[in-house]
C-alpha cells in the first residue's frame, strides 16, 4: 500500500451530550480524520447531525471533518455544510438525479468531494463518476443506524471498486461495522480509510487511543499478509 491507512472515527457512536470534549479526546488519542454521519430521517431512517453540529465541533479540532450526508435532496444543504466546516463531502449517488453536478458543486466550494453507494447498488454505479470525486465511500452496512454487523461480501465490492479506479488518485473509505476482525481484509482489499464506531468508542476516553493504535495494527496487518 502506497498510502498510510486513516482511522475516522464516527461520532455517531460518541456521547452526544459531549460532543466537543469528545471531538478532543478523538484527536488527541490518535484519529486522522472525524467522521459525521449526517442523516435526514428520510433518506435513511434515522435523524442526526445537521451543520450546526459540525460548526459546533470544528473549533475544537484541528483534523479534516469528514461529513456523509444521507440526505435526499442534497444539493440545497451542501454549500451550508462547506460553511460549517466541512472538509470532505460525501453525497450518495442514490439521493438524486444529478450526482455529477453535485460533485461538482462539492469542488466549486473548495472541498474534497466522496460519493458513496448503499450495499444494494452496484460498484459499476460509480464508474462515470471517477473522474470528479476524491474519495468513495463503500457502505459495510446499510445506512441509517450505528452498531450493525459489517456485510461480509465488502471486500469483494472493494476489490471491484479498487479495479475501476485504476491508477487515479482516488482515496478509499468504508463504513459500518469496522472492527479489528476485518480491518486487515479491508486493507488488503484496498482500503486507505477506515470509518470506525463502536469499535473506536468502546471503554470511553480512556480507551479511545487503545482502540484506534489496535484498528490501526490490524489494518497494516493486511499490508503484509500472504
Amino acid at each position: 500500500m502506497s498510502r498510510p491507512v486513516l482511522i475516522s472515527p464516527s461520532i455517531l457512536s460518541a456521547d452526544f451530550g459531549k460532543l466537543a470534549s469528545e471531538v478532543r479526546g478523538l484527536d488527541n488519542a490518535g484519529a486522522d480524520w472525524i467522521h459525521v454521519d449526517a442523516m435526514d430521517g428520510h433518506f435513511v431512517p434515522n435523524l442526526t447531525f445537521g451543520p450546526n453540529a459540525v460548526a459546533a465541533i470544528r473549533p475544537h479540532t484541528k483534523k479534516p471533518i469528514d461529513v456523509h450526508l444521507m440526505i435526499a435532496p442534497v444539493d440545497p444543504y451542501l454549500a451550508t455544510f462547506a460553511e460549517a466546516g466541512a472538509d470532505i463531502i460525501t453525497v450518495h449517488v442514490e439521493a438524486g438525479p444529478h450526482c455529477h453536478r453535485s460533485l461538482q458543486t462539492i469542488r466549486e466550494l473548495g472541498k474534497r468531494a466522496g460519493v458513496t453507494l448503499n450495499p444494494g447498488t452496484p460498484i459499476a454505479a460509480l464508474g462515470p463518476l471517477l473522474d470528479a470525486v476524491d474519495l468513495v465511500l463503500v457502505m459495510s452496512v446499510n445506512p441509517g443506524f450505528g452498531g450493525q454487523s459489517f456485510i461480509e461480501t465488502t471486500p469483494a465490492r472493494l476489490a471491484e471498486l479498487r479495479d475501476m479506479i485504476g491508477d487515479r488518485d482516488i482515496l478509499v473509505s468504508v463504513d459500518g461495522g469496522v472492527s479489528v476482525d476485518n480491518a486487515a481484509r479491508l486493507r488488503r482489499a484496498g482500503v486507505d480509510v477506515l470509518a470506525a464506531g463502536s469499535s473506536v468508542f468502546r471503554g470511553g476516553p480512556d480507551a479511545y487511543a487503545t482502540n484506534i493504535a489496535a484498528l490501526r495494527e490490524a489494518a497494516r496487518s493486511g499490508e503484509t499478509a500472504g
